[in-house]
């Protein structure tokens, strides 16, 4: 009877410190099902959820089990996601994460790993890196987003950690004011790598709330710094905050909001193409200077209506349907913002015969890319798709080529014929 009610004692601890390291609020079926989904990554800008953003992500769940993630709150998701938004769920359920332990809890794992879609809800970012990055939550939701290919997105903090580079917040949040004037203050925290690795958002930052408040001075800042960092060419996506960016497995990006009742609007930021393209004046305890003859940044501004009819291509950064061309630039701690046409930056090769007599496949790829051709290749050059030069091969040229060792994101294959030159963009997943 002792040993009975010791090991009553030992189950009711464990029980009680794993409610310690996390909260499950479930709705839906208990029996888990196996669906298809498909890739997509949805962004929202922070207030409450647009609907039909909401349902793009859901429905590429496949009537699948939905899993919430977030470090505070409740259960405040699973309803609306299981019965108020039409859209048929085997489950919801909402994982109250308190600590890394909690996230990397055997049940907290094995959720992640069957679930058809995931959400990271709002509430601090600084918490999410702490408690997710670099362990075995990180690597589940990398497996769900690059093996399983199932749609992945947040808001507010939960979209802020979705690019290859984020504000991490470590050091508490900062204005776009406080940014401008000095670059490299405290709080102006860039967390990269190694934690989310979402195709189309490599060497991007996101950010949220844009218009409430005004964020395009801070974003600003920390594309400058990423730019300072990395040498390349640097992105930013943003969202107002009733505005939602629904990217599917090729790359466009939709939105979803409600213009021209309100000024909602996605912005797609990138430093401009220019071979110098670094800030005048990037110091500590300095204003920013990024000018570059009033264009340091080309931005394409999207209205984001309830029809999700505009959109921008994030495979090439160059196309968008709806919205307009402006040109960013910073003088002194101040932005300015001016309409403007497209920039004209260096551009690939353009098709000079008939494409359709190379073959290239499987594309997007993981690893090998095979080439077909009616006609004697005679140079192959691949590119990122910020101009630089990865990989070349003249005669003779191999059926296929090897793209282990690249990392994920966009290329570009250069091929020269006898006939001319042809530019195919490739997609390294």
């Amino acid at each position: 009877m002792k040993y009975s009610y010791f090991s009553y004692l030992l189950l009711l601890s464990y029980i009680s410190l794993n409610a310690q390291n996390y909260t499950s609020y479930f709705t839906g079926q208990t029996e888990n099902v196996a669906t298809n989904p498909s890739f997509g990554i949805c962004l929202m800008g922070g207030a409450s959820e647009n609907d039909q953003a909401m349902q793009w992500f859901l429905n590429k769940a496949d009537g699948g089990d939905v899993v919430i993630l977030r470090t505070s709150g409740t259960d405040g998701y699973n309803d609306y996601f299981y019965s108020d938004l039409g859209v048929n769920l085997n489950s919801v359920e909402t994982l109250v994460i308190h600590n890394e332990a909690g996230a990397t809890d055997p049940y907290v794992l094995n959720a992640v790993e069957n679930a058809e879609a995931i959400w990271f809800a709002g509430g601090n970012q600084a918490t999410y890196v702490n408690f997710f990055k670099g362990n075995a939550m990180n690597d589940a939701l990398n497996n769900h987003i690059n093996v399983k290919q199932a749609p992945i997105g947040g808001t507010s903090a939960g979209m802020a950690i979705m690019g290859e580079f984020y504000f991490d917040a470590i050091n508490g949040s900062v204005t776009s004011d406080e940014a401008l004037s000095n670059p490299f203050n405290p709080s102006v925290s860039i967390g990269h790598g190694s934690f989310l690795d979402n195709p189309f958002l490599n060497q991007t930052i996101t950010d949220t709330h844009y218009n409430n408040p005004d964020r395009k001075g801070r974003h600003s800042v920390l594309i400058s710094r990423i730019v300072d960092e990395t040498q390349e060419v640097a992105y930013g996506i943003a969202a107002d905050e009733f505005v939602g960016i629904c990217v599917d497995e090729n790359g466009e990006a939709i939105v979803f909001g409600e213009y021209p009742e309100f000024d909602d609007y996605a912005y797609f930021i990138q430093a401009n193409c220019e071979e110098d393209l670094f800030p005048e004046v990037l110091q500590a305890n300095q204003s920013l200077t990024w000018n570059k003859g009033n264009k340091a940044l080309k931005v394409y501004q999207l209205p984001a209506a309830s029809s999700g009819s505009n959109s921008f291509d994030l495979s090439t950064w160059e196309e968008g349907s709806g919205g307009e061309w402006q040109a960013w630039w910073i003088e002194e701690g101040e932005l300015f913002v001016e309409n403007t046409t497209d920039f004209e930056c260096p551009s690939f090769t353009v098709d000079a015969f008939d494409s359709n007599v190379i073959h290239i496949y499987p594309n997007p790829t993981s690893d090998f890319l095979s080439i077909e051709a009616e006609i004697n290749l005679e140079q192959l050059k691949l590119y990122s798709i910020t101009g630089q030069l990865k990989w070349s091969k003249s005669k003779p040229i191999d059926s296929k080529i090897d793209l282990r060792n690249l990392p994920k994101g966009i290329y570009m294959l250069e091929i020269k014929s006898d006939l001319g030159r042809v530019t195919k963009k490739i997609i390294k997943k």
